[in-house]
């Protein structure tokens, strides 16, 4: 009998054990729903470029850009992102990488959202669109130039953004449910991405647009603002450079219709306000129109696109890219691309055109 008494108790302590180590097993932490609603992911262009511009031949493989972001919802009505952009082969690393998206929008009501921190500024069509899917090998010189991606002002390449505030919304049900009018306005600090308002001036910029059929937008943007540059003034019969507010106003009218894997878009912009140097005059426009067409539906595309851009609104100054090319999709998360350009450029002392080839393989995840 006094053999059996320990070998019950070891049976029992480890039968105790074992209904311990399965309570452990189906113990669970359970995250806030937040959390859980957090989601990463990125991409990355990589590219080849060559050119015979005269005198200034050149060929390159080329990191275009990688980016990481995170997103999420709290609270079911309110969404926020982040996003780092990298660069390859800068001249300098000092701006790469670099927070190029950080905000909040409350969304719970369609017609009336509003968005808080770095984002894209309400500006063209073109302007928010992914790099990836906006179809071509670069966004259009007018968008490049005059919405705050190498601005011709001079401002620090921003990517189209800006540090602001902004409400937005659609309206005007049709019988189907579809809405047939957007607004989105802003008021930003008019320095691009990561950086204060320099004089206390903020930029106002909005746009609105009607969608008659299904596919179709056919909007108007306006922004008007400034911008802190360097300005030679005399003192004393000397010249001496000084920081002033110099005007930027700028307009935009825009037109697109997708429709069955089909993309048909055009924009024109016009700027009135100093570039980054006085002599580059007062005023600039550009304007572009492309094609994009199905060969195999969702799957390759060939596409054309005129894109024409004026430094100082005289056709002295134009630089116009007429180009072809070509995608191939692999999966919703690779694609190759191709494309011919036959540029020419007034401002070349002699020899205005010569060509231009672009391969890029762009992947997400």
């Amino acid at each position: 009998m006094m053999r059996k008494i320990p070998t019950l108790i070891f049976f029992l302590v480890f039968a105790l054990c074992i209904h311990a180590q399965e309570e452990k097993k189906t113990t669970v932490i359970q995250l806030p729903q937040w959390v859980q609603d957090i989601k990463l992911s990125g991409y990355g262009m990589l590219q080849y470029q060559g050119h015979d511009m005269p005198g200034a031949h050149d060929n390159s493989f080329n990191l275009r850009l990688a980016r990481l972001s995170l997103e999420g919802r709290i609270l079911n009505h309110f969404y926020w992102k982040t996003q780092m952009q990298i660069n390859g082969n800068t001249s300098t690393l000092g701006s790469s990488p670099r927070l190029v998206d950080l905000f909040g929008e409350w969304q719970k009501y369609s017609y009336f959202k509003v968005k808080a921190g770095q984002f894209k500024r309400p500006f063209s069509f073109e302007n928010p669109m992914h790099p990836i899917t906006q179809g071509f090998m670069s966004y259009s010189q007018n968008v490049s130039k005059l919405v705050g991606f190498s601005d011709r002002t001079g401002e620090h390449a921003s990517n189209g953004r800006d540090i602001g505030l902004q409400i937005q919304g659609d309206f005007l049900k049709n019988s189907s449910g579809r809405e047939l009018l957007h607004y989105q306005i802003g008021v930003f600090n008019g320095e691009g991405i990561n950086k204060k308002d320099a004089d206390n001036r903020k930029d106002i910029i909005g746009g609105v647009w009607v969608m008659p059929v299904k596919g179709m937008r056919i909007g108007a943007f306006g922004w008007t603002g400034s911008r802190v540059m360097e300005v030679e003034r005399l003192v004393d019969d000397v010249p001496v450079l000084k920081k002033e507010s110099v005007e930027k106003n700028r307009y935009a009218l825009s037109a697109e219709y997708c429709f069955d894997d089909w993309t048909f878009r055009t924009e024109y912009i016009h700027s009135q306000g100093y570039g980054a140097k006085r002599e580059a005059g007062d005023k600039a426009d550009g304007y572009y129109a492309l094609c994009i067409a199905p060969v195999i539906k969702n799957k390759c595309h060939v596409k054309a696109r005129y894109d024409l851009y004026r430094d100082r609104k005289e056709w002295g100054t134009a630089k116009t890219y007429y180009e072809i090319g070509a995608d191939y999709v692999f999966s919703k998360n690779l694609q190759i691309n191709f494309e011919y350009a036959r540029v020419n450029d007034k401002t070349l002392p002699d020899k205005h055109s010569y060509n231009l080839i672009d391969l890029e393989l762009d992947f997400r995840f």
